[in-house]
C-alpha cells in the first residue's frame, strides 16, 4: 500500500508539474482570443477585463458572454440587467449600478422599472436583516411561507 501511495503521489507531483509549466502558454493564448472577441463584440476592451491575470479573462469573459449578453437564455435582457442593478445597490458597487442602470435602460427598462427593482432590493435586505436578526427558525418559516402560498392558490381556484 505504501508503494501505491507513492506512486500516486509521484504521478500527482509530475502532472502537477506539468501543469505549473505548460499552461502559462495557453492560457495567454486563451486571454488573447477572448480580448479579440471582447473587441469584436463590444467594440472595445474595458479596462475591467485588464484588472484579471491572464488565467482568468477567457473564463470572464464567457460567463459574461455566455449569460449576460446571450440573447438566447430564460430571462431576457432588461430582467438581467433589472438584478443585475438590485444586487449591485446591496453590495453596494458604484462601478456596477452605474453599469447596470445604464445596460438596463438600453435594454428597455423604465426610469419606473428602475426605481421597483431598487426598491425590491431594498426590501429584501429589509425582510433578510430582521429574519436573520431575529434567529427566525428557518423550517417554522418554510411552513408558514408553503402554507402561504397554498392559501393563496385555494383562494385563486
Amino acid at each position: 500500500m505504501l508503494k501505491l501511495n507513492r506512486k500516486i503521489g509521484l504521478l500527482a507531483f509530475a502532472a502537477g508539474a506539468l501543469l505549473a509549466v505548460t499552461p502559462g502558454r495557453a492560457e495567454d493564448a486563451s486571454a488573447t482570443a477572448a480580448y479579440k472577441d471582447i473587441q469584436a463584440t463590444l467594440g472595445t476592451v474595458p479596462d475591467m477585463f485588464k484588472t484579471l491575470p491572464d488565467v482568468a479573462v477567457a473564463g470572464a469573459w464567457a460567463e459574461i458572454k455566455g449569460v449576460q449578453l446571450n440573447p438566447n437564455t430564460a430571462l431576457n435582457g432588461k430582467t438581467k440587467e433589472l438584478m443585475g442593478l438590485a444586487v449591485a445597490s446591496q453590495i453596494p458597487c458604484q462601478y456596477c449600478i452605474y453599469f447596470h442602470t445604464l445596460a438596463a435602460k438600453a435594454n428597455g427598462a423604465s426610469d419606473e422599472e428602475i426605481k421597483e427593482a431598487i426598491a425590491m432590493a431594498a426590501i429584501v435586505r429589509h425582510w433578510s436583516t430582521m429574519l436573520n436578526g431575529s434567529q427566525v427558525d428557518l423550517a417554522t418559516f418554510k411552513k408558514q411561507t408553503d402554507d402561504l402560498f397554498a392559501a393563496v392558490k385555494a383562494k385563486s381556484q
